[in-house]
C-alpha cells in the first residue's frame, strides 16, 4: 500500500507526525509532500525535526500569496506528483489552503481522499478555513472525526455515516508523545517565569492582526495584563509585520515580551505550565483543554466548540476591557480540573491506521464495526489538456 500525505502549515505537521509513525510501523509506503505554505525555517523545518517526521519526499515550495494564488500553485505542483506516485490514498490534514488543494487534485485524478480532522465547523463563512473544511469534507472518501459534534455537522450536510470514522483527536497524540520531552526542557525557567503565574499569547488570524483598530486593542489589553503577570508573546511573522507596519510596538518595560516564533517543544513547555493562554489558534484551544490550562480565544466563534463545553476554553471579544476582565477572572480562579474528552487519548493515529490498512470502521456507537470492508483502488487518470 502506498499513501501520500500532503501538509503545508505547522498545525498539519503536528497531525502528520503520529500518523506517519503508525503507517511506517505497519510497513506502509508513506510519501510525504510539503507544499511549502509555511516556508520560514522556524515555522516548518524545526517542527519536522522536533516531531521526528522524515524529510519530505517532495517540497513544492509554493510560498505566500493570496488564497487563490496559493491554492492554485499547490494544485499545479501537486498534480504531477500524484500522477507519478499513483497512491492508493491521499491524506490531507486540517483546514488550510494546502488541505483543500490536495483534496481537489486527488479527487479529479480519481484517487481516494482521507481527511484528518474532518467535520469541524465554525459556521463563519468569512473565514477561508471554513470554506476549505466544507469542500474537503465533501470530496473525501474517509472522514476522520476528532469529536462527536463533527458527526452532527456532517450529518446536517447530508454526508453518509459510512464515510465517517470517529477516531479522536490526532493533535492530542502528538501532545502525549511530546509532553515528557517538553517538560524536561523547562522553558518557563529559561524565560525567567518559572514558579509563578504567567500568560502565553499567540495571534495570527487576519481579523485580529490586519485591522489596526483591533490590533491596537489587543496590544493594549496585553500591555495592561502584563502589569499583573508576565506575558510571553511568540509573534507569528504575519503579526510581527503588522505591528511594525503600524508602528505599534508596545513598551518593553511592563512585562510584555515579544518573542521570536518557538518550536513545538518549547511552546508546549510554556503552555503546560501557564496560568493562562490567550490565542486565536484552533490547536491551542485543544491543547489547553487537554492540559487543563485556562484559555481565552479571541474570536466570535470557534470550530472547536467542545473545548468550550467540555474543556477550559472561553470565547472573548477582540476588545481591551473584555479581554482584561476575562483574563483577571481566569487567573484569580484555581486551575480547573483536567477534563476528559472522549477519544482524546493519544490513540487516534492508531485508529486511523486501522481504518486505512485493515478496513475497520470506527462508528459513533463506541467501537469499530464488525466487518471490515476495503474499497478497490481507483486508477489514476493522466491529465489531458482542457478544451479551450
Amino acid at each position: 500500500m502506498r499513501i501520500l500525505s500532503v501538509v503545508g502549515a505547522r498545525p498539519n505537521f503536528m497531525k502528520l507526525a503520529p500518523v506517519d509513525r503508525e503507517l511506517v510501523k505497519r510497513g506502509v509506503e508513506h510519501v510525504i509532500v510539503h507544499t511549502g505554505q509555511h516556508y520560514d525555517p522556524g515555522m516548518s523545518d524545526a517542527f519536522f525535526e522536533q516531531l521526528w517526521i522524515p524529510a519530505p519526499d517532495h517540497n513544492l515550495g509554493v510560498g505566500s500569496g493570496s488564497h487563490a494564488q496559493q491554492t492554485a500553485a499547490v494544485m499545479q505542483r501537486l498534480e504531477p506528483v500524484v500522477v507519478e506516485s499513483r497512491p492508493d490514498l491521499v491524506l490531507t490534514y486540517g483546514d488550510v489552503n494546502s488541505t483543500v488543494a490536495a483534496a481537489l487534485v486527488a479527487s479529479k485524478l480519481q484517487v481516494r481522499v482521507g481527511h484528518v480532522e474532518a467535520g469541524l465547523r465554525s459556521r463563519d463563512w468569512t473565514m477561508p478555513e471554513e470554506i476549505n473544511r466544507v469542500v474537503t469534507d465533501r470530496l473525501s472518501d474517509l472522514l476522520f472525526l476528532p469529536s462527536r459534534d463533527a458527526a452532527e455537522n456532517l450529518e446536517a450536510e447530508g454526508i453518509a455515516a459510512d464515510r465517517m470514522h470517529f477516531v479522536g483527536n490526532v493533535m492530542i497524540d502528538t501532545l502525549c508523545w511530546a509532553l515528557p520531552q517538553a517538560l524536561a526542557l523547562d522553558a518557563p525557567a529559561r524565560f525567567d517565569v518559572g514558579g509563578r503565574a504567567y500568560a502565553v499569547v499567540t495571534m495570527h488570524r487576519p481579523t485580529n492582526v490586519d485591522d489596526s483598530t483591533v490590533l491596537r486593542q489587543l496590544l493594549e489589553a496585553l500591555t495592561r495584563l502584563a502589569d499583573h503577570v508576565p506575558v510571553l508573546f511568540p509573534v507569528h511573522p504575519r503579526t510581527r509585520a503588522r505591528i511594525e507596519d503600524l508602528r505599534l510596538r508596545p513598551p518593553t518595560d511592563r512585562g510584555l515580551r515579544l518573542l521570536e516564533p518557538l518550536g513545538y517543544l518549547d511552546m508546549l513547555s510554556l503552555v503546560a505550565k501557564a496560568g493562562l493562554v490567550v490565542t486565536d489558534s484552533g490547536g491551542l484551544q485543544e491543547e489547553t483543554s487537554f492540559l487543563g490550562v485556562p484559555c481565552l480565544t479571541v474570536r466570535p466563534n470557534t470550530d472547536r466548540p467542545i473545548t468550550c463545553t467540555h474543556g477550559t476554553n472561553r470565547l472573548v471579544q477582540a476588545q481591551c476591557d473584555p479581554i482584561l476582565a476575562a483574563a483577571e477572572r481566569a487567573l484569580a480562579r484555581r486551575s480547573p480540573a483536567r477534563p476528559l474528552i472522549e477519544r482524546w487519548d493519544g490513540k487516534a493515529a492508531e485508529r486511523i491506521a486501522r481504518v486505512v490498512c485493515d478496513g475497520e470502521r470506527f462508528a459513533l456507537d463506541g467501537g469499530p464495526a464488525a466487518q471490515p470492508q476495503r474499497e478497490p483502488r481507483r486508477a489514476v487518470a493522466i491529465p489531458q489538456p482542457l478544451a479551450s
